[in-house]
């Protein structure tokens, strides 16, 4: 039996207002990853960017469903020459800067929003233990084809994981710690919401 995701129990509706409400919820997304994807946080050996963190919390909070179609979203919107993305700029952005080093993380981007999705619906987003656990495997799937581009790209005689995997590894438990935390607050502050209203 699945569980419904954080975003299904605010303003439940159906019909033409659930789907007023999804566009809202996908517009919300794509600007809070866009926003996040900017936000750099000075850290050893790299700094931390906060745009995995929007990714997987997109997941998390929306399911696999919209999830999937958020990322799209955002997707399109940086191939359309927006600069979205973490190392995007001015000059160098859309599908040329999609298609370069990061292209296999913006892959992973799509697969762990799919993966925390599918947690979530099974009550993982709840706790902070099963949180972890997910935003943990989200990572894994963002590394496995960003190594893997970069290998293609480069040749499999450089350091990959050395390049793309282990200066993210301590900035990455930070923000696993930091959604911990906060994600699973938000059933439970839903939850008293609930109890309180029934009583």
């Amino acid at each position: 039996m699945t569980d419904k995701v954080l975003a299904e129990t605010i303003g439940a509706c159906e019909g033409s207002a659930l789907r007023v409400k999804e566009a809202a919820l996908v517009a919300f997304g794509v600007a809070l990853i866009t926003v996040f994807a900017k936000v750099s946080v000075p850290m050893w050996p790299v700094p931390i960017t906060m745009g995995t963190f929007a990714v997987l919390c997109v997941g998390a909070l929306y399911g696999p469903r919209l999830g999937l179609v958020t990322v799209l979203a955002y997707m399109l919107v940086g191939a359309a020459g927006f600069d979205v993305f973490v190392g995007s700029s001015a000059q160098d952005h859309g599908w040329r800067y999609m298609t370069g080093s990061t292209g296999g993380y913006l892959i992973g981007y799509v697969l762990a929003t799919l993966t925390l999705g599918i947690f979530a619906r099974f009550g993982y987003a709840r706790t902070p233990l099963k949180l972890a656990l997910a935003f943990f495997v989200g990572n894994v799937m963002i590394y496995v084809p960003g190594a893997l581009w970069l290998g293609q790209l480069y040749g499999w005689d450089k350091p990959i994981f050395a390049w793309g995997v282990a200066p993210f590894l301590l900035g990455d438990a930070v923000k696993i710690a930091l959604a911990a935390m906060l994600l699973p607050r938000g059933w439970q502050v839903l939850d008293r919401l609930r109890r309180s209203g029934a009583a």
